[in-house]
């Protein structure tokens, strides 16, 4: 029986809402634009196909990125190498509707995301990019939300350093990326 016109319409409505920070998240995880794409194509082929088990208690930004961080996994179990590619190779390409965030995937931020140990690295982009709020993060990791807390913290303090290396100021990428919810429930 194929799907009523309604679940369509919620399913693309998602996609519109979504697509842009799924997308930054992707890439932020995968560091190549391209593998970013594919990912993101899998993650909503997956919600698709799986969209009668969203549980309407969790956000739908939530629930999606659970599915990304599953198919990020996915693509780095395939990779036989797990070298990120360097970000000025390639300027990333953005879904439509993006442009605007050009300047945050940034090879100086890649690069600097890059540094950091992999559950850091995570939990700020689920925050800070993804938008979720801490204990949305706690639960999808399922991690405690002072762990959580920390890593965000952490995570912000080294990117700041590396920014201030790299000769930018602190605040001009991480600040644009983010628009994410700071509260902790």
């Amino acid at each position: 029986m194929p799907p009523r016109p309604a679940v369509i319409e919620q399913f693309n409505q998602w996609v519109a809402e979504h697509v842009t920070v799924l997308y930054r998240v992707a890439y932020r995880l995968l560091g190549d634009c391209h593998a970013a794409e594919d990912v993101l194509q899998d993650t909503f082929r997956s919600a698709w196909t799986s969209r009668h088990l969203y549980d309407r208690a969790r956000s739908e930004r939530a629930w999606l990125l659970a599915i990304l961080r599953r198919r990020v996994a996915d693509h780095w179990r395939k990779r036989s190498s797990r070298e990120v590619v360097a970000a000025d190779a390639v300027e990333p390409a953005a879904p439509d509707g993006a442009e605007a965030f050009r300047d945050e995937l940034s090879g100086v931020m890649q690069r600097g995301l890059a540094k950091l140990p992999e559950e850091i690295r995570e939990t700020l982009l689920l925050v800070v990019v993804g938008e979720l709020t801490h204990q949305e993060a706690a639960d999808l990791q399922g991690i405690p939300l002072g762990t959580v807390l920390s890593r965000v913290s952490r995570g912000r303090s080294r990117l700041r350093e590396f920014l201030l290396e790299e000769g930018r100021k602190p605040g001009d990428e991480m600040t644009a990326t983010t628009g994410a919810r700071h509260r902790h429930g």
